[in-house]
């Protein structure tokens, strides 16, 4: 998933049963628009594609990769 820390993963898991939508992560500096939107996809693809194992592991349920891998690109 391009380099994002457990830590971080944890962080976003808390975000999304919190409700709160505070940014965890941050984009490769430089993207533009096209770019940052293309990084959105190629990550919540991926994490849709992770397993339960996998999902355990960064601390987040199926659920909330489901909720946060279905986004669109265009919303952060």
């Amino acid at each position: 998933m391009g380099g994002m820390s457990d830590v971080r993963l944890q962080l976003l898991g808390k975000e999304l049963e919190s409700g709160q939508q505070t940014s965890v992560f941050s984009a490769p500096q430089g993207l533009g628009r096209w770019g940052l939107m293309l990084h959105r996809w190629h990550t919540r693809r991926a994490l849709l594609q992770l397993d339960d194992d996998q999902l355990r592991d960064i601390g987040l349920s199926w659920e909330q990769a489901r909720t946060e891998g279905r986004k669109p690109c265009w919303k952060d």
